[in-house]
């Protein structure tokens, strides 16, 4: 197979991968400018690796003494870096000058530029005015926020105190806020008066009064004004009810300080989908967070100082967590808040020619979409400055692939990226020195031991498998909140392979040591006991023009499972017997005659979480009748009731 693109030879040199492995080489003396043979260095000496990260990446922070790794066979329970001391926030606000840090574009037409220096300000300010309230480090602050300034503003001014943060978008439902932060108790919550999508104003306060009498933690709530300047009365109905404004103008002189605190003091707590019961509350370390950024921006993504890193997210999403992390390379965040086709589906590619962004970051179901739409970015916009597209949130099909080197831009490195919330990071990720090839995620990050166990539990290439991870490394979570013996997070991710992180991802690792993802394997179908990942038929299929998208699952049905799929149709299309049939010699050709569903069935609409993926164990428990657990953990619940009680399923 012929790469898609592939790095000029001076682009691929000049890399800082390339640089940071021929210090590697010179500290070693091993020959480590292959790629592979710099993976493996990295996973065989993993001290030397992330010591070496530390200080390529110019971490700022107190060493203490030359230990690195305590601990270092046992997963989880290894501990890295158990002398050092340092601050999350000190790293990412390393740069203080007039240069842009944040620059924000609202859909409806909004831009608001903060510089280095006033991003350093406004948090010198907060932190002080939070500091003479008494938070302290290991308490914890919520925010319902867009993704707007003061959003990042407040989770470094939280992280400078060692306070610890956690986030959730103002589109959450009231039960799904309730679900996250009751399990935290917040001392503190930040919330805007509304946000807004698709060309609607959203009215965020009016729910505040109700959310926070159930809430007792809540000590004081922090109000930022976005969709208006809201009255006194509407702020003074919270619970120690404040302006954004008026503790930043409290403390307008405050000195910028930060705590340094030992590496594995807990900076984040991340939530789990929730599809399945309560979300889980992931605790992640300062200092593995810090260096996991680092890693991957640096090395895997070729990050620097003064460029413009974009990505689409909401602060619900471990994709924003990752976007802020990009001030510890000194760059400028593009950030935006809206949806991403208003007002139509270039608007995220305006703001990429407009603002210069250099790595620009998407769903794969955006890339999709923008597809079907039949845009050509490449035709209509400049996007010469672009030189990295990357991709998450569900597998990117081949058709993708071909769509951005034909129609969006062809010139640039396209870095599919995989891993998650767990571990606030990538398993498997893009590699800026080597080729593409259609269909394939590039290379399993540096640092970390990535495999394909089959089903004996050893390691299989060319054909899927489960996604594991054997060895340590420094973001492996702390353990959930409340979890103090450690019992649901070993069972979450240690029981399935004692000693191993089985992440719950079905892959396949190619012979060039590539990387297919096929979806979650606990959505695996098994008709005829053959395992088959979802988004092997899920790619055929979309690439019918009828075919909005689809979703699949297994139907018990006379001892065994058959295959049943679902599909949204463009709109003045219906399902008829036609359709079927090239729906199901799609997937015969496209995949395998054992892919053919049993059942093709119309739906308007198909569940998935605030984050966009499909959330196919929603719909089997749905058709098998049994009650979905958490329908706040959904973006659309109400999209549910189009897979209860078909009469098709029964014969």
């Amino acid at each position: 197979m012929k790469p898609l693109w592939r790095p000029d030879p001076e682009r691929a040199a000049a890399t800082q991968l390339r640089a940071f492995a021929a210090t590697a080489s010179e500290r070693t003396g091993e020959a480590l400018s292959d790629y592979a043979a710099l993976h493996a260095w990295s996973v065989r000496a993993p001290e030397a690796f992330w010591s070496l990260l530390w200080e390529f990446a110019g971490v700022i922070g107190d060493r203490g003494s030359e230990r690195v790794l305590e601990d270092g066979d046992r997963l989880p329970g290894a501990r890295w870096f158990p002398d050092a001391r340092l601050n999350f926030a000190e790293n990412l606000l390393r740069r203080r000058d007039e240069a842009d840090a944040l620059v924000f574009r609202g859909e409806h037409g909004v831009r608001r530029v903060v510089s280095f220096a006033e991003l350093a300000a406004s948090v010198a300010a907060l932190a002080a005015a939070m500091r003479a309230a008494g938070l302290a480090p290991g308490d914890r602050v919520a925010a319902v926020m867009p993704n707007v300034p003061e959003t990042v503003v407040a989770m470094l001014a939280v992280t400078s105190l060692g306070a610890i943060w956690s986030s959730c978008s103002p589109d959450f439902g009231d039960r799904g806020i309730l679900d996250r932060f009751e399990q935290i108790e917040p001392r503190w919550l930040f919330c805007a008066d509304g946000y807004r999508y698709n060309g609607r104003a959203f009215d965020t306060l009016a729910r505040m009064p109700a959310l926070t009498a159930a809430l007792p933690s809540i000590e004081r709530t922090v109000v930022v004004p976005y969709l208006e300047d809201p009255a006194d009365a509407a702020i003074e109905a919270l619970p120690g009810g404040v302006r954004y404004g008026e503790l930043i103008a409290q403390e307008s002189d405050a000195e910028l300080t930060f705590q340094r605190l030992p590496f594995d003091h807990p900076l984040y707590v991340l939530f789990s989908s929730g599809t399945t019961g309560k979300p889980k509350c992931i605790v992640h370390c300062a200092g593995g967070g810090l260096l996991k950024h680092l890693e991957e921006q640096r090395l895997h993504v070729d990050l620097r100082r003064d460029e413009r890193l974009f990505y689409f997210t909401t602060c619900g999403w471990m994709m924003w967590n990752w976007l802020v992390g990009g001030l510890s390379s000194e760059a400028t965040l593009l950030l935006y808040d809206g949806s991403p086709f208003q007002p139509g589906p270039e608007a995220l590619f305006d703001l990429a020619e407009q603002e210069r962004a250099d790595v620009f970051g998407v769903s794969a179901k955006f890339i999709d979409s923008c597809a079907k739409s039949g845009i050509e970015p490449a035709r209509t916009h400049d996007l010469s400055r672009v030189r990295s597209v990357l991709s998450t949130g569900s597998p990117l099909v081949p058709e993708s692939f071909d769509y951005i080197y034909e129609r969006v831009a062809p010139h640039a490195h396209l870095a599919s990226i995989s891993g998650g919330t767990d571990l606030l990071g990538c398993f498997v990720l893009g590699d800026p020195t080597a080729p593409v090839y259609r269909g394939e995620i590039q290379a399993p990050a540096l640092g970390l031991q990535v495999e394909t166990f089959g089903p004996d539990g050893q390691p299989v290439v060319g054909e899927p498998g489960e996604l594991v991870c054997s060895n340590p490394f420094p973001s492996v979570p702390l353990g959930f909140w409340g979890d103090d013996d450690g019992t649901r997070f070993r069972a979450a991710y240690f029981d399935r392979y004692p000693g191993v992180w089985h992440h719950g991802d079905w892959m396949e690792r190619t012979e060039r040591g590539g990387f297919v993802i096929q979806g979650r394997s606990d959505a695996v179908l098994n008709p005829g006991g053959v395992r088959i990942g979802t988004a092997e038929i899920y790619r055929p299929v979309e690439q019918l023009q009828e075919v909005v998208e689809s979703i699949a699952i297994g139907q018990r049905w006379q001892g065994d499972v058959r295959i049943v799929l679902f599909v949204v149709l463009r709109a003045g299309v219906e399902l008829d017997d036609a359709l079927r049939e090239r729906i199901r010699g799609a997937i015969h050709s496209g995949a395998s005659p054992r892919h053919v569903p049993a059942r093709v069935l119309q739906v308007p609409d198909i569940p998935r979480t605030r984050s966009g993926k499909l959330t196919e164990l929603a719909v089997r428990d749905t058709v098998h009748g049994r009650p979905v657990a958490n329908t706040e953990a959904l973006a659309n619940p109400e999209a549910l009731a189009h897979f209860r009680d078909r009469s098709e399923l029964l014969d």
